[in-house]
């Protein structure tokens, strides 16, 4: 079993492993900080009420924007002849996890 942890940033949650990359929604700082939820260490598990105080995981910027896929969105009314389609694609943040200490 692999040394991973499941992170707080930007209100939204994910699980990370060290060496990874992830996207996250756009951010603006350099050093993003994130709080850490549940730390698995081999057989090791620490969960945090709410959060863990001692966990800190270290990021590096890979790609500060770049687009995500694109989302489609349609809005219909029935019996009115009302239909309008339209797109966008959302801004995100590469980010590499270098370390989980």
């Amino acid at each position: 079993m692999a040394k991973y942890a499941v992170i707080r940033l930007n209100s939204r949650q994910y699980k990370v492993s060290e060496k990874e990359e992830i996207l996250v929604g756009l951010t603006s700082d350099e050093k993003p900080e994130a709080e850490t939820l549940l730390l698995v260490d081999e057989d090791k598990v620490s969960v945090g009420k709410p959060t863990l105080k001692d966990a800190k995981i270290k990021f590096k910027v890979v790609s500060a924007m770049e687009k995500g896929e694109k989302v489609n969105i349609v809005k219909f009314k029935a019996k009115s002849r009302y239909r309008r389609k339209m797109g966008f694609r959302p801004q995100e943040t590469r980010l590499l996890v270098e370390k989980i200490a």
